[in-house]
């Protein structure tokens, strides 16, 4: 059997079973709920290092817990240009044992959009796949990555009309971290400093989260491409598609913050945690 190999060095997730099941039970620890009873149909995660974002990305994934066939995983990291890729190994690494590919669901995607074969290593899937492990032990999953435009609206209805059509149980994660501020990513619009954190959280992250939360997907596109507001907006959308492919019309905001609350720096990234349902 096939396996996508782990290509993140140990400071973005941990490396053992152990360590890693000790890391993901520390951050339950204090996980802020929803406030909402109910199945969740799709989330948006933070896919920075464990260290920043793992917490917030963790209880993302543990909020949809459900029966689930498989769990899709979308990352990004693509020009608005480029066409949708997936991963075509038969299985996927993990510290806590490999996750088995659902190819059929693969396959009944890639007869309806195109989707070509993602060779590169890339950090936005493979952060999410230690938590989709621990959560859904039992479950398969697709690593697939979109870009920022129509595409992935047209990946989250396929996915669904798949899911529909084979009769399996599936739940989306989008994965993505929102602005990318300061001297370290060429982007200081405000200058540096307070002013520039308040900025970056209550006006660009913020119009980028509240076009998700109000069912936005094409103003929502737009934004990042313009704003710069996430750098794998594409992730998010094909999530807020699968779930309005599926019914969802309401969303809920699990938590917000940036890596300058977790380390002040000149230099900061903003993360969300978004649920559909």
């Amino acid at each position: 059997m096939s396996i996508r190999s782990r290509t993140l060095p140990v400071g973005w997730y941990p490396k053992s079973g152990e360590e890693t099941r000790e890391e993901i039970q520390s951050f339950l620890k204090n996980a802020r709920d929803p406030g909402i009873k109910t199945t969740f149909k799709a989330g948006i995660a933070p896919h920075a290092g464990w260290f920043y974002s793992g917490r917030l990305a963790c209880n993302v994934i543990k909020q949809l817990i459900q029966p689930c066939d498989t769990v899709i995983v979308v990352g990004g990291h693509m020009h608005p240009r480029s066409d949708v890729i997936a991963a075509l190994e038969e299985s996927y690494y993990t510290p806590l044992g490999p996750i088995v590919a659902d190819l059929e669901l693969l396959k009944n995607v890639r007869s309806t959009i195109n989707v070509d074969e993602d060779t590169e290593p890339d950090n936005t899937v493979e952060i999410q796949l230690p938590f989709v492990k621990y959560f859904f032990p039992d479950s398969k999953a697709v690593h697939f990555r979109a870009p920022p435009s129509g595409k992935a609206i047209k990946l989250g209805a396929a996915i669904a009309q798949s899911a529909k059509k084979m009769n399996e149980k599936v739940v989306v994660v989008g994965s993505t971290d929102l602005t990318h501020y300061g001297p370290n990513y060429g982007w200081s619009p405000k200058e540096t400093g307070k002013d520039a954190v308040k900025w970056v959280k209550e006006v660009n992250d913020k119009q980028f989260v509240d076009a998700l939360l109000a069912f936005k997907p094409e103003e929502a596109i737009d934004h990042a491409n313009k704003q710069r507001s996430a750098c794998s907006a594409g992730a998010a959308i094909t999530a807020l598609s699968f779930a309005q492919s599926f019914g969802a019309t309401a969303s809920t905001l699990l938590d917000y913050y940036t890596s300058y609350d977790i380390q002040p720096n000149s230099s900061f990234v903003g993360y969300a945690g978004v649920l559909f349902y």
